[in-house]
């Protein structure tokens, strides 16, 4: 597949950011499960790939006490966010910039105590790369926090919509290889914990 043609390039989000498409918003379930499994960050870096509008970096930052830095190849969707990070305090970091091809070096830190990506995974076109560079991006200790659609789980006879989720081959991709692997069931979501 070609970068255009790619689902994680910014030739296929930046439209649909800039055309005012808006994705699940979190849900106080899900929160309650990542502040249980992440914690208090006080002041660590966390990292979140595929940031959107900002609400997952602004609950890091602002709410669990995370140095966060939001990254999207969408520049729509990062002026939504920074529009929408209205606090007196010091906000998080925003880069547009892709995971799948930019350079860590232009990150604000070498390494991240928490890296996050929700609704991300099931479209990265090379899953086994992605989860590589996460791992590199990770410093010792840290939590790959990933939430993600189960294919099936969807109530429709629309095949294409059964389909929106991450197979059991990716999940199996996913877990592999860490040393520890928490997770929990939000509808049709799964939040999965990851500790090298």
């Amino acid at each position: 597949m070609t970068a255009a043609g790619s689902t994680t390039s910014a030739a296929h989000w930046e439209p649909l950011w800039a055309e005012g498409r808006r994705y699940r918003p979190l849900c106080e379930a899900e929160l309650r499960l990542m502040n249980d499994h992440l914690g208090s960050g006080r002041s660590h870096p966390a990292l979140d790939i595929g940031s959107g509008d900002g609400a997952l970096v602004r609950h890091l930052h602002h709410g669990l006490g995370y140095r966060t830095t939001g990254i999207d190849c969408s520049p729509s969707a990062l002026a939504l966010a920074a529009a929408q990070d209205t606090g007196t305090a010091p906000g998080p970091a925003w880069r547009c910039w892709d995971i799948t091809t930019g350079d860590p070096a232009v990150l604000p830190d070498a390494a991240y105590a928490v890296v996050t990506c929700r609704l991300v995974y099931r479209w990265m076109d090379d899953k086994a790369a992605f989860v590589d560079r996460v791992r590199r991006l990770l410093a010792p200790g840290g939590t790959f926090w990933v939430v993600t659609e189960i294919a099936g789980r969807r109530t429709t006879t629309d095949p294409a919509l059964r389909r929106l989720g991450i197979t059991a081959a990716d999940a199996e991709l996913l877990t592999a290889g860490w040393s520890t692997v928490r997770t929990a069931d939000l509808d049709l979501l799964r939040c999965y914990s990851l500790r090298p």
